[in-house]
């Protein structure tokens, strides 16, 4: 029992940072923010419990070109465009996507908690260069 509170306190103080910060986090910032603190987890159990939060549907996880993740709170519901040559990220000011209903017979078993929108292409100046 006391490794599931434990656990959920580590997913609550991740939670809580992320929530706290204005930009999306990887888990080795989570890791830095948290090290000095009460409650201090190392690298591997950040990524462990930044996993459980995404499976219970309260964090998302947004990749880069680079393989790195970032992880945001699901209600921030930002999208982004992405350059795969040098992965400058613009985040687009609304959601193309947002209030679309999933009406698919597929998507009757399913309650939808959030969804993820990324562009991926060449910014301006890769663009150039090419």
């Amino acid at each position: 029992m006391e490794r599931g509170n434990a656990g959920r306190d580590r997913q609550l103080k991740l939670l809580e940072q992320l929530q706290r910060s204005d930009q999306e986090m990887t888990g080795q910032q989570l890791h830095r923010c948290l090290q000095d603190k009460p409650g201090a987890m190392g690298l591997a159990t950040v990524y462990r419990n930044l996993r459980q939060l995404q499976r219970q549907g309260k964090v998302r996880c947004r990749h880069l070109p680079t393989g790195e993740a970032l992880y945001a709170p699901v209600e921030r519901d930002h999208h982004h465009l992405t350059c795969v040559d040098c992965g400058k990220t613009e985040r687009l000011e609304h959601c193309p996507i947002h209030g679309l209903n999933v009406e698919a017979p597929e998507a009757d078993d399913f309650d939808v908690i959030f969804h993820t929108l990324e562009f991926f292409g060449l910014c301006h100046s890769c663009r150039d260069s090419r």
